[in-house]
């Protein structure tokens, strides 16, 4: 059956790629990422072949169908569509796209794994569909400024300056090999927002981010602040809607945390899966103050939360300053870090609650978007896990 626009929007995305097919060899690829990536299976000369036609929705259920019958056209002609592909490539001038695949080839000898893939991610999802297409030499200083705003429009600044970056490493690389005259990204220090490290510190290199994961678990006290220590960076919720957490919000059978709309800054309720880490967490704490109302009760009354100021007061503790990591910034953390993963903005956001709450309220009454936001969860806690173990890639 064909595939409609409908059909598409509300699959699930699963554990692992799955494909939805619409018909003479086209289907889309859905991969655990929330990357829905258009593939066209064709036979040639006796031999299966695949080619790539986008990426939706940049590219509508409309318009791979119009690729898919050119490139039969072709077939049809005893054209391979691939191999044509290539030498239409090979005809055009050094595009910023091939010169950047080149330069991260060579540089991925020297990169871990991990790191590699990030730098390529980042530059697949934010500058090629941009200007990837254009001749080195035809990107101008406005066009890349543009590129750019629009990560920063996303709320990722610090993304926006790691990409500017990468783009003058291309740019160097281009001018080193004869291909450009200038390196265009230069001329934008400055340009971009400034990240503020005084609003809300987080630490978001992955190094870093192993350090700090460590020294967590590092860390001895009171229960209600070692353990809220521990749920702040897995859950990424405000720590308001941490510290003031009640046993009556949590089904560990079933894994969510539900937190009331009282309790949430939208003052629409919210959800959050809670990733096998976290669970391990809560059935440990549940022994000591499961009796209770609070899961993190004061020293002073379990009739109360722990203070505001506990959780920051602990990682001074640890020896993070106001200016490196305060409590708030689990969230900024898990923000730059899901998005560079290559997860769905918009389910990033949705966990952050940060959805308008018109469009929050209609995603919970539907229920929308659950299982992906289990996976995404599962898969953080995961990164942080290796992170703390020392499986850190250099960025």
């Amino acid at each position: 059956m064909p595939l409609s626009d409908t059909a598409i929007r509300t699959a699930k995305l699963g554990t692992s790629p799955y494909k939805l097919y619409d018909g003479d060899g086209l289907f889309l690829l859905l991969k655990p990422s929330g990357s829905r990536l258009w593939r066209l299976k064709y036979q040639f000369n006796g031999r299966e072949k695949l080619i790539g036609l986008g990426r939706y929705p940049e590219v509508s259920l409309k318009a791979a169908r119009d690729r898919r019958d050119e490139a039969r056209r072709l077939l049809a002609t005893s054209v391979d569509p691939a191999e044509k592909r290539k030498a239409e490539r090979l005809a055009l001038p050094d595009t910023f796209e091939a010169i950047a695949r080149e330069f991260l080839a060579l540089k991925s000898k020297s990169l871990s794994a991990r790191t590699s893939a990030l730098k390529t991610a980042r530059l697949d999802s934010f500058i090629f569909p941009r200007i990837g297409a254009q001749p080195i030499t035809k990107v101008t200083a406005v066009q890349m400024l543009s590129a750019l705003r629009a990560i920063e429009e996303r709320g990722l600044h610090e993304t926006a300056h790691r990409v500017r970056a990468q783009c003058s490493e291309v740019f160097r690389y281009a001018v080193a090999t004869g291909r450009a005259q200038h390196d265009v990204a230069a001329d934008l220090r400055g340009a971009l927002a400034p990240v503020d490290v005084r609003n809300r510190p987080a630490i978001i290199e992955p190094s870093k981010i192993g350090e700090l994961m460590r020294a967590i678990y590092g860390y001895h006290g009171q229960p209600s602040t070692e353990y809220a220590l521990k749920l702040l960076p897995l859950v990424f919720v405000r720590p308001s809607e941490l510290r003031c957490a009640e046993w009556a919000e949590f089904d560990l059978t079933s894994g969510l945390w539900r937190i009331p709309g009282r309790r949430m800054k939208m003052k629409d309720p919210h959800i959050v899966s809670l990733a096998r880490q976290s669970l391990e967490l809560l059935d440990s704490l549940k022994l000591v103050t499961g009796r209770g109302r609070y899961l993190f009760p004061s020293l002073t009354s379990e009739e109360r939360p722990i203070s505001d100021n506990t959780l920051n007061a602990a990682l001074r503790r640890l020896g993070y300053s106001g200016d490196e990591m305060v409590a708030h910034g689990f969230r900024s953390m898990a923000s730059t870090c899901l998005n560079e993963q290559g997860w769905a903005p918009d389910l990033i956001e949705l966990q952050l609650a940060h959805v308008d709450r018109n469009e929050v309220r209609a995603a919970y009454n539907r229920a929308q978007r659950l299982s992906e936001r289990i996976k995404m969860m599962q898969s953080w806690a995961d990164s942080l896990d290796s992170l703390r173990v020392g499986a850190v890639g250099v960025r």
